[in-house]
């Protein structure tokens, strides 16, 4: 038996098992399992002739058409990578209720959170996917769209090899509209740094606070001090400070474009990376002195130095792999930009 209802927050809750039967085109799809629910309607995981599929289910038809219709657009430029492809589109009515929805069906992606790819395998990840997203970002901008909405919930990381994909088409807004669906923590307006104008400095707001969501590792209510606020998390948090100035003109909005502030994140992780190899020389030189030893010492003089060598052997290990995978992580991200 088919389980439907709406909830007072908008989710429409299907069970596993249900089959859904488009009104004019005839596929069907079989709901697995739900995969998230917005203010435009609910999203599942379900199964067509072809396989697992996406398909958001919505109340409100016109909500699905404008997402379709971005949806379409970013289809013709899939190469880029910008967003999911877009499969069908149909009514559905409850054999039950006899009430009408309508959904539409994307393929599939199939990844983790952007958060929890991080806490597995490390903060580095941060900067690349962030140049990712500005990647994406500016070839949105130049179809004459904003993402809008733009949060870590709507960003996912793709299977090796490692892309950032986002997953949610709900705040898609034409440049020059007002924004209509955010989420207040990295929303400008919230934050009384600008309006909810689409257009280009609003996205790249939301950019610098994922950045600091996922280093800060927390998401705060405004306190009424505006940007000073937000500039204190970064004071106090040891692997933003790095980036304290990268992050202020994004939210000042002084970056024009997104291909602009991609290009800034780079020359500060250039920085970033060349003042920690000279700290690290300075750390070689000043432990590079070798103290006196005394003839009844020797031996454990002798005993201490098996001991360090295998201490630098180690840290060499571990330095090296660092190294490797860093390297690795930085040659799959461009190879697959080009």
């Amino acid at each position: 038996m088919v389980m439907m209802n709406n909830q007072s927050n908008g989710q429409i809750n299907l069970a596993a098992g249900t089959l859904i039967t488009g009104k004019w085109n005839k596929n069907q799809y079989k709901i697995k399992s739900l995969l998230g629910n917005g203010a435009n309607g609910t999203v599942y995981l379900a199964l067509s002739k072809n396989g697992e599929i996406a398909l958001k289910l919505s109340k409100d038809s016109t909500n699905i058409t404008n997402e379709v219709n971005v949806l379409k657009k970013i289809t013709k430029v899939q190469g880029s990578f910008l967003g999911p492809s877009f499969i069908d589109v149909d009514d559905y009515i409850d054999p039950y209720t006899k009430e009408s929805y309508y959904f539409y069906v994307m393929e599939y992606v199939n990844g983790v959170s952007l958060p929890q790819f991080i806490e597995r395998n490390g903060m580095e990840w941060s900067s690349i996917f962030i140049i990712q997203l500005l990647s994406l970002l500016s070839k949105l901008h130049d179809k004459g769209y904003i993402f809008g909405d733009l949060k870590t919930d709507n960003l996912l990381v793709t299977k090796e090899p490692y892309k950032i994909q986002w997953i949610d088409f709900g705040g898609v807004t034409q440049m020059g509209r007002a924004v209509k669906e955010f989420t207040e923590f990295f929303d400008r307006g919230y934050w009384g740094l600008g309006s909810r104008k689409a257009e280009v400095s609003y996205d790249l707001f939301s950019v610098s606070m994922i950045f600091i969501n996922l280093h800060s590792k927390k998401q705060f209510l405004k306190n009424g001090q505006g940007i000073k606020q937000i500039e204190q998390v970064i004071y106090q948090t040891p692997s933003l400070k790095p980036y304290k100035e990268f992050l202020l003109k994004g939210l000042e909005g002084k970056y024009t474009s997104a291909d602009q502030m991609k290009q800034d994140l780079l020359m500060h992780e250039q920085r970033i990376t060349k003042r920690n190899h000279q700290m690290k020389k300075v750390s070689k030189t000043s432990n590079a002195k070798t103290p006196n030893v005394t003839r009844s010492g020797q031996a454990a003089t002798r005993t201490q130095v098996k001991v360090m060598q295998k201490k630098k052997r180690s840290h060499w290990f571990e330095t090296s792999t660092i190294v490797l995978l860093l390297g690795l992580a930085y040659a799959l991200y461009f190879y697959y930009q080009l």
